[in-house]
């Protein structure tokens, strides 16, 4: 069952550092793009993955074509994406041991889900962190 209740996203988000975002865009005018700023800023590591702009940079990190070619360990997948390209991704998430995977607002999809918690990761889907952690009014992560 993917998590809703604040006190489980909140201890979510406190506990991790890396975030890795799968759909991550060079375009300002992005949600992605905004998102991964506002991340950062909360003092987030945020890895962009896109395989349109591999090896390029956003917001000062190197874009990945694939999680797997990351190398590090990462905490959440958020997933910008549509609803119908999340499978391949969460089973990605899944083989780089990721603790967790989340899916954006609008993004569903619940078969990919029971796979994800069926595999020990923790999911969110239908939120987004930045919207969470202001609603929540999280303070900052610190840095390690």
């Amino acid at each position: 069952m993917p998590l809703t209740r604040d006190e489980d996203i909140s201890e979510l988000l406190a506990g991790s550092r890396t975030i890795a975002m799968v759909g991550a865009s060079d375009r300002p005018d992005r949600p992605s793009h905004q998102v991964m700023k506002f991340l950062q800023d909360q003092g987030y590591r945020v890895i962009p993955v896109n395989p349109t702009i591999t090896g390029e940079h956003v917001h000062g990190e190197y874009v990945w074509r694939e999680l797997a070619q990351i190398g590090e360990p990462i905490d959440i997948v958020d997933i910008f994406r549509r609803s119908a390209e999340v499978g391949p991704i969460v089973d990605q998430a899944i083989a780089i041991g990721a603790k967790a995977v989340w899916m954006q607002l609008g993004v569903i999809d619940p078969d990919a889900a029971a796979r994800a918690e069926a595999a020990g990761l923790i999911v969110v889907m239908d939120h987004c962190p930045k919207i969470e952690i202001t609603r929540m009014g999280l303070a900052p992560v610190a840095a390690e």
